[in-house]
């Protein structure tokens, strides 16, 4: 294995510091990402980072919003799946880190989206995340992470689901949204 590289689950040597486009593959996020657990473990029962994920991009179009900010919000944890999901009260003090993540999502955002959000699109997709993290906090822990409940225009669930089946749609909402961009494009 080369240094600073990960092997990914299609057995790429990725560097995670200065990744390669065509290294970033929408199957590894996938896995990863169905397999990784939300609040560091705590949560009474599993449930993945990749069901936050696609509960977001689920949010996203329940509000009407372009697929392309669905499709951000599907992609908005991505780089956890080369680097790793830290919580926010430890993660906020991790400069370096902080760095290296921006980096590689917005690698992964360029790569899938053709852009980076700025600006409100990327104060949607932060809403959502929120919003997300709040009923997920206040389902599993009981516990109301801010003041006033953000809105929630979907229907979340928070059933355990086998890890493929979780990977399957992720992957499914990311093909249908690109088709939904590529028609739009048209």
């Amino acid at each position: 294995m080369k240094k600073d590289c990960i092997t990914t689950f299609s057995k790429i040597e990725f560097n995670t510091i200065d990744p390669e486009e065509e290294q970033i593959k929408i199957e590894d996020i996938a896995h990863a990402l169905s397999l990784m657990t939300r609040a560091n473990g705590h949560f009474p029962q599993f449930f993945s980072v990749g069901q936050h994920c696609i509960q977001c991009c689920r949010e996203a179009i329940a509000r009407n919003y372009m697929p392309q900010t669905a499709l951000a919000c599907l992609l908005h944890d991505g780089s956890e799946a080369y680097l790793a999901d830290i919580t926010r009260p430890v993660k906020k003090n991790m400069t370096m880190y902080l760095q290296i993540e921006e980096q590689l999502q917005n690698r992964i955002y360029k790569k899938f989206l053709g852009y980076v959000p700025k600006g409100e699109e990327a104060e949607l997709v932060s809403n959502i995340d929120d919003a997300c993290l709040y009923f997920e906090f206040y389902h599993f822990m009981n516990q109301k992470l801010m003041k006033t409940e953000p809105v929630m225009m979907s229907s979340p669930s928070y059933k355990f689901r086998p890890m493929a089946e979780i990977e399957t749609e992720f992957l499914q909402l990311f093909t249908k949204l690109s088709k939904e961009i590529q028609l739009q494009e048209r």
